[in-house]
């Protein structure tokens, strides 16, 4: 059965680093990362003569919502290629959206593929930590306005994905720390692979 998989969580959770630890665990995979996108989106700053802020109202009205059609867009062609596709971004608003996820569910079932969502825990001191770290411009408005940023960040998980009967529709990745990782790492290849 084809599968694609979401990893997603708040910004700095850990998110790509998990991403690509899964693919590389996971057999016939292609990897897709949200963010090989950013230089086309960064084009679209400076082309309308705007700053670079992935929090500005011109990001949610003229890129935001572009970068994930194109993603998933690229992922629904790759599954005609490989039995796994695994997507790397937050998809925080995606996620908790029943008619969006209820979508793309529709369009996997045309192409025998079924939806598994991994939701990457990660307390949030230490994504603020992992942020100063990896040292990005995307960051430097977040890091800048802390508060006002990480009062707009869910780091609930969305329960509302989980079906009791479905073993790896919601799976979660626990990552605050060395240990964690490596026990989440090792449950969920094995739930997604079957064994």
């Amino acid at each position: 059965m084809k599968k694609l998989i979401l990893v997603t969580s708040p910004p700095a959770c850990g998110k790509t680093y998990v991403s690509k630890q899964l693919a590389k665990a996971l057999k016939h995979v292609v990897y897709l990362d949200k963010d090989t996108l950013i230089c086309l989106s960064k084009q679209i700053f400076m082309v309308a003569g705007q700053e670079y802020n992935r929090s500005s109202q011109f990001f949610e009205e003229n890129i935001r919502n572009y970068e994930y059609e194109a993603i998933v867009a690229l992922a629904l062609e790759a599954l005609d290629y490989d039995d796994i596709v695994l997507i790397n971004a937050p998809f925080t608003r995606e996620i908790r959206d029943k008619a969006y996820i209820d979508s793309l569910k529709s369009k996997l079932k045309e192409k025998d593929a079924t939806l598994a969502v991994i939701w990457v825990e990660t307390l949030v001191e230490v994504c603020r930590q992992r942020m100063i770290a990896r040292n990005s411009d995307r960051d430097t408005w977040k890091l800048t306005h802390w508060e006002e940023y990480i009062a707009g960040c869910n780091f609930n998980i969305p329960t509302a994905l989980d079906d009791p009967k479905v073993s790896d529709d919601l799976l979660i990745f626990k990552n605050s720390s060395e240990q964690e990782f490596q026990e989440s790492l090792t449950n969920i290849v094995r739930i997604l692979e079957g064994v």
